[in-house]
């Protein structure tokens, strides 16, 4: 259903002020919505009514603008969230060592605004998980603290995020799928969304939107696997997967390129596809293509590393004690977002080696304490030099496409098929 959109004066709140949530936070407050971002990085709150922005692709003038007008501010405090007439969350959904589902950012969230809900408030988780979170999960983790009934006492929705970093699509175009607990909690959760995105596409219950935001994640997951696997065997034949996929390209039906590299990074495609693995044993299912998807990308560290191995190997040097550059810290283009980004997993295995390892990231000058990568906190960027024994590209941000790599007397392994200007000593990964 297509609802046409306008501005609100409803007031919202929008838990966790990420990549996801600063965003959603900005486009309702741009709406005419006053907007609470509330987030338990006292920093953010900080930088936000200094109206500047600590997410590289969102403009200070944009946060600057929204602060101003008076319709967007943020807090720590959970307990403003009683205020308003409408929470959506944002949280992350990370896996834990066993690769099954954390939610315990969306409990502590829910547990937290609970004890403040008001009667009639609607909540909306955004943050992607398995089907059954909302409805089940969330739900009784709401009604335990509060006292009040979804679908009755307040109304409950899940909206799945297709937030795109880096991607000049903004979210204000892109259409917007809700799911609602009962059908009036989905009339609300679509008439509040109607007011900043251009499509409200309304689907038959929470775990029907919790589905499709998996969908889209694992068709991804899977097809990169696919050509990661090929780029493997098609390199043991002497063919070039590049050449490949830009001739399958030329099909005008029924191919849709995807392209290989070291790794998946980012919050979604390397995580979600197992909330559904896991979420399937429950009933019985054994997700094997799911699975087999995960255990290729999740090699592909590996292989990045057995071809820096190699390189160097040609040039008389082992991997121990030599100098080795990584370029590219994101997990993608041109943008800050660091979040399980493979370049982690193929510096460890190279400092594990015994190389001497640096990196250099235009876009994330120093490491960002994390989850998985905490070892590495601290450690800033290095320029590019031909002092190194290895330089290999891991993401291809575009001032590495155009950097003159000529002349350099370092192994170059690029995982990207990036560099034009390439130096003698030139290998794809």
């Amino acid at each position: 259903m297509t609802h046409t959109a306008s501005a609100s004066s409803q007031h919202v709140a929008i838990v966790g002020l990420g990549y996801v949530g600063l965003p959603l936070a900005l486009a309702f407050a741009k709406s005419g919505c006053h907007v609470l971002g509330i987030d338990t990085d006292p920093e953010k709150s900080r930088l936000i009514h200094a109206g500047e922005s600590y997410l590289r692709h969102i403009p200070a003038e944009s946060v600057r603008e929204a602060v101003a007008t008076g319709r967007f501010t943020a807090t720590t405090d959970m307990r403003r969230a009683g205020e308003v007439d409408a929470v959506i969350i944002c949280v992350p959904t990370p896996l834990t060592a066993q690769h099954a589902p954390d939610l315990s950012y969306v409990l502590a969230t829910g547990q937290a605004l609970a004890p403040v809900l008001r009667k009639g408030a609607l909540v909306v988780l955004e943050s992607t998980t398995y089907p059954g979170t909302t409805a089940i999960d969330l739900r009784r983790c709401l009604e335990a603290g509060s006292g009040l009934v979804a679908g009755c006492d307040f109304h409950l929705a899940f909206s799945p995020e297709r937030e795109d970093p880096g991607n000049a699509t903004s979210l204000e175009r892109i259409p917007k799928v809700v799911g609602g607990l009962t059908p009036e909690c989905l009339r609300k959760a679509a008439a509040l969304y109607a007011a900043v995105v251009p499509k409200v596409v309304e689907v038959s219950s929470c775990d029907a939107a919790e589905a499709t935001k998996l969908l889209e994640n694992i068709f991804r997951s899977v097809n990169i696997a696919l050509v990661n696997e090929l780029k493997v065997i098609y390199a043991a034949m002497g063919i070039d997967i590049w050449e490949v996929i830009a001739a399958a390209s030329t099909k005008p039906f029924g191919f849709m390129p995807f392209y290989p590299g070291p790794g998946l990074g980012g919050h979604c495609i390397p995580i979600d596809p197992f909330y559904l693995s896991w979420k399937a044993k429950e009933f019985g299912h054994t997700a094997r293509f799911i699975e087999l998807a995960g255990e290729i990308n999740t090699a592909m560290p590996r292989h990045v590393v057995t071809r820096v191995a190699e390189a160097l190997n040609e040039l008389g040097k082992p991997v121990r004690g030599s100098r080795i550059l990584l370029l590219g810290l994101a997990y993608k283009k041109n943008v800050d977002d660091d979040r399980e980004s493979p370049t982690y997993a193929i510096w460890e295995m190279l400092a594990a080696a015994g190389g001497v390892v640096s990196y250099n990231d235009f876009y994330v000058p120093v490491v960002r304490p994390g989850r998985t990568h905490g070892a590495f906190a601290g450690i800033t960027s290095v320029p590019i030099s031909d002092e190194f024994d290895a330089i290999v590209v891991c993401t291809d941000h575009d001032p590495y496409r155009t950097h003159d790599f000529t002349g350099y007397r370092a192994a170059l392994i690029d995982t990207r098929n990036a560099v034009t200007k390439r130096p003698s000593h030139y290998h794809k990964a």
